[in-house]
């Protein structure tokens, strides 16, 4: 699972904004549980799930891509 996340971590900003688009913003959500599921955080996990079915999610996503790099989670 850390591999995942390092390698994640390690795409190039362009990759990371694709991956955020509505088709495909699927990665981000199995990205941020787990996350929550490596650091044993059970609210997090929880957290990740519901936001699985938000459905302007990759919205924010997008944004936080943009300015840290990353999605919102709840590490």
């Amino acid at each position: 699972m850390k591999e995942l996340i390092k390698a994640i971590d390690e795409l190039p900003l362009l990759i990371k904004v694709i991956l955020a688009i509505p088709a495909l913003d699927i990665v981000w959500g199995i990205y941020r549980i787990c996350r929550s599921v490596d650091k044993s955080n059970v609210v997090g996990i929880v957290i990740s799930i519901i936001l699985l079915f938000v459905p302007f999610m990759w919205i924010i996503d997008i944004v936080m891509i943009l300015l840290k790099g990353t999605v919102w989670s709840m590490d």
